[in-house]
């Protein structure tokens, strides 16, 4: 049975924002990656187009979800869903910080407005 401990978990800083890697194939999954994101306050990331269904999950402080045209306000104990091919963008509008949990698929890619395509090591 893969356990991930607190202390093997990876840690990648990208766009202002910090994301603690504790599931994927690295540690014993096939098909899922999951991730807890820290989110600074006044943090926002660009807006990117997922080529993966993701699940975000608040865990604490407030968070501005925007999937495609629509834009949420979510909460600790808030969860949304971002459906593949959608354009996503997080902030953290808040004066505190803000941590969620997000599940996907491994082998999840995001394109940039400027076409620049990231595939996020969290999520590989």
């Amino acid at each position: 049975m893969p356990v991930i401990r607190s202390t093997e978990a990876v840690v990648h800083e990208m766009h202002g924002a910090r994301f603690t890697s504790y599931v994927r194939p690295a540690t014993g999954s096939e098909e899922l990656a999951a991730w807890r994101g820290e989110i600074p306050p006044g943090t926002a990331a660009p807006v990117h187009v997922i080529s993966h269904e993701e699940a975000f999950y608040v865990l604490s402080g407030r968070l501005r979800l925007t999937i495609d045209d629509e834009t949420a306000e979510l909460g600790a104990g808030d969860a949304a869903v971002a459906p593949a091919g959608s354009a996503l963008a997080v902030a953290n509008p808040a004066d505190e910080p803000a941590q969620m949990w997000v599940t996907t698929r491994v082998g999840l890619r995001a394109e940039l407005a400027d076409g620049t395509i990231l595939t996020p090591p969290w999520a590989s």
